[in-house]
């Protein structure tokens, strides 16, 4: 086959380069081949219909299929470059419902959760495709998170579990879209068995990057139920299970990078650099950090870094705060709304009330006295003096009602 480039294309069809290059991006071009940075084009590719025109819109099938298989558009290549969440989007005119659905999901990335919602119920009251109603519905979840709201919560999971499902390779990517919410308030019931010991395969290739980000939240979510007793793994006990994590996810942060699959990257990042937060290596969890702001802080993406500031505590203030003063102003007061509503929807999932009054220092002396740790070695991690931990752990005991033993059900 005869190859030709994104600049004589483009003269060949009279759009711009630029243009030709989102086409590529956007999967639009069949048998574009990536070569580096460049694309190169078969000589006989035709010309992609363009869905702004009125002419493009009626020669469109109504049920054209998502620009990828997955309802979890963001975490694709389709946004492989920091700073060009909002160029990205834009480059999805020509297909109406994906473009609503990467920007409902890069505002959710920001905490625009206001505009999240309104795309979630658009896309919901369109009866749009499979994938689209499954990422929707994630996302009215993600809001009653924010929110609090347990009616949304179980409204949004009763809209993936009637999403238009045709094949059991759809009802595989809906488990796990179902599991991938339960998963944000550290529940980790719901996963299939295959999902568990990090098998993919009955998901479709575009759906990786996303999986592999739920997978580590799994992970993750073990190794800290089992370090806080709330969970029994025989052998296994303490911060055992949480230092072997990274020997998963290190892979997989690689294969992001090299993916190009910005979001993901984020996540998996974050997670990492939670995990060696709670075992105590700093300087690991800083170098993961710091490339995750690299990456986030060009698209403003302060939402994602609130989700993360209740597993890393004081550390993500640290590092934010050196690099971009501003942005991390902007993160704390979206950590306050996401943590209270946090909070409130888990006590009313779990049946119990969750503290969300609790300073960063507490909830840090709080999680490490529920990893068992000793005043002494709470004191040594913390950089705090022993009488000092012995008052946190009483204001703790104050504002929970309970003692350290009950810790990990309030955090």
């Amino acid at each position: 086959m005869e190859y030709i480039s994104i600049d004589e294309i483009a003269k060949k069809w009279g759009i711009s380069s630029r243009s030709v290059q989102l086409l590529c991006a956007g999967g639009r071009i069949e048998g574009a081949t990536r070569l580096g940075r460049a694309w190169m084009i078969p000589k006989n590719a035709k010309k992609p219909v363009d869905g702004r025109t009125k002419a493009g819109r009626a020669s469109l099938d109504r049920d054209m299929p998502l620009p990828r298989k997955t309802p979890f558009l963001y975490m694709s290549d389709l946004y492989h470059t920091p700073g060009t969440a909002d160029e990205v989007g834009a480059g999805l005119a020509y297909h109406h419902e994906a473009q609503v659905l990467f920007e409902a999901e890069v505002a959710y990335s920001r905490g625009e959760i206001d505009r999240v919602y309104e795309s979630a119920n658009y896309l919901l009251s369109k009866h749009s495709g499979f994938y689209a109603v499954l990422s929707a519905g994630m996302l009215l979840a993600m809001c009653a998170i924010w929110k609090g709201d347990i009616d949304m919560w179980r409204r949004a999971k009763i809209h993936i579990a009637e999403a238009p499902a045709k094949s059991d390779f759809d009802r595989d990517t809906m488990q796990v879209a179902i599991s991938a919410v339960d998963i944000m308030l550290y529940n980790v019931q719901s996963f299939p068995k295959w999902f568990q010991i990090g098998c993919f395969e009955p998901l479709h290739k575009d759906s990786y990057p996303a999986a592999k980000v739920y997978y580590a939240k799994f992970l993750y979510a073990i190794a800290y139920a089992v370090a806080t007793g709330t969970l029994k793994l025989q052998g296994a006990e303490g911060l055992y299970v949480m230092s072997s994590v990274p020997y998963t996810i290190e892979p997989m942060i690689c294969w992001a990078n090299e993916k190009n699959t910005v979001m993901s990257e984020i996540y998996l990042r974050l997670t990492c650099a939670a995990v060696y937060h709670n075992c105590g290596k700093e300087e690991d969890a800083v170098r993961h950090i710091d490339r995750a702001l690299t990456l986030a802080l060009p698209d403003r993406l302060y939402g994602v870094l609130a989700e993360y500031c209740r597993a890393l505590g004081s550390l993500m203030e640290q590092r934010l705060s050196l690099l971009d003063p501003t942005a991390w102003s902007e993160v704390k007061k979206l950590y306050k709304t996401y943590n209270e509503g946090w909070s409130a929807l888990v006590g009313e999932v779990r049946g119990k009330r969750i503290i969300s009054a609790l300073t960063t220092k507490q909830r840090e002396v709080a999680k490490l006295a529920a990893f068992g740790m000793s005043n002494k070695e709470i004191a040594n991690k913390l950089g705090m003096s022993l009488s000092g931990v012995k008052q946190a752990l009483l204001s703790i005991t104050d504002k929970t009602g309970v003692g350290r033993d009950q810790f990990a059900a309030y955090l």
